[in-house]
């Protein structure tokens, strides 16, 4: 894989940067309490809050001109979501997406039923796909997928010396009930997120209590989980750091997912809506963590 295709890039020669994109799969179902934001109303949203891009999916038809020319008017950069099972499954959405104007493709790699050596020939497969359309090309951390659990995913990062990927280590401690109450067992889970960090290329965040994927960390991120997150963060854009050129751009997404993601009580519908957190105001929240873990690696890593 060469450099061009390990990293996003704005092809600028600014120095590296973090690029903090919203989910627009998170931006689903929310508004004013009365009705959901229409396309136009969320980017003004995403804006205003400083994000500085947009992670979701290639739009197609009639939306195609519509988010081309918001995408524009707010110089916003754009990354997109897909769902391969093979590697001529992202052959045309790659061409597809540099013609748009994409900056990097990601994948959650289908299924978890693939094991072992197919599973490994299978991303070395999409690693190439990437590479002869000169994409960055990444692949999520994500279970039921490929990528279903810790163990399997370090054997993979170790087996393919050009995959990268999007860090979303939520799903690695809930599938493993990594609560925090066992320091012995953080310390042995931060040791085979190490073999992952290194290849960081993208971060999508969500907090998991190591019960449920994705909770409330409080208006400030008091949840205690939030520092053992903050240190693998920092850990994985460090990494990032050491390798990143002129104009290369670290997508860090917060990730809050509408329900079933969010944990919701039908009890609250008569306010508007049924979840039991308000995701866009943790969604600032999350925004400002990883803003305070880039400014702490950079300071590790003295640029």
């Amino acid at each position: 894989m060469s450099k061009a295709t390990r990293f996003a890039s704005d092809q600028s020669m600014n120095p590296p940067r973090l690029d903090i994109q919203q989910s627009w799969w998170a931006m689903i179902g929310l508004g004013n309490g009365e009705r959901e934001w229409t396309i136009e109303e969320k980017f003004e949203k995403i804006a205003e809050a400083g994000f500085t891009g947009i992670m979701g999916r290639l739009p197609e038809g009639p939306d195609a001109d519509l988010w081309r020319r918001l995408l524009d008017d707010y110089r916003f950069s754009f990354g997109i979501h897909s769902f391969p099972g093979k590697p001529e499954d992202i052959t045309q959405l790659l061409k597809a997406a540099k013609q748009f104007g994409v900056q990097y493709v990601n994948s959650q790699v289908m299924d978890s039923f693939v094991i072992g050596q197919p599973a490994i020939e299978l991303l070395e497969g999409l690693v190439r796909e990437g590479s002869s359309a000169q994409m960055p090309y990444f692949v999520e951390t994500h279970r039921g997928r490929i990528t279903q659990d810790l163990h399997r995913t370090v054997e993979y990062v170790r087996a393919i010396p050009d995959l990268r990927l999007t860090i979303d280590l939520s799903h690695y401690i809930v599938a493993g009930e990594v609560t925090g109450n066992d320091e012995s067992v953080l310390n042995r889970v931060s040791e085979l997120f190490e073999s992952l960090l290194e290849r960081t290329s993208s971060i999508h965040a969500r907090v998991s209590n190591g019960e449920q994927i994705q909770v409330d960390i409080g208006p400030n991120g008091e949840h205690p989980m939030v520092r053992h997150y903050m240190d693998w963060w920092q850990r994985g854009i460090g990494y990032w750091l050491k390798d990143a050129q002129p104009g290369d751009l670290l997508p860090f997404v917060p990730e809050l997912g509408p329900p079933d993601y969010a944990i919701t009580n039908p009890t609250y519908a008569s306010s508007g809506r049924t979840e039991i957190s308000d995701r866009w105001e943790q969604a600032l929240v999350l925004k400002r963590l990883g803003e305070e873990a880039w400014k702490l690696a950079v300071q590790s890593s003295g640029n």
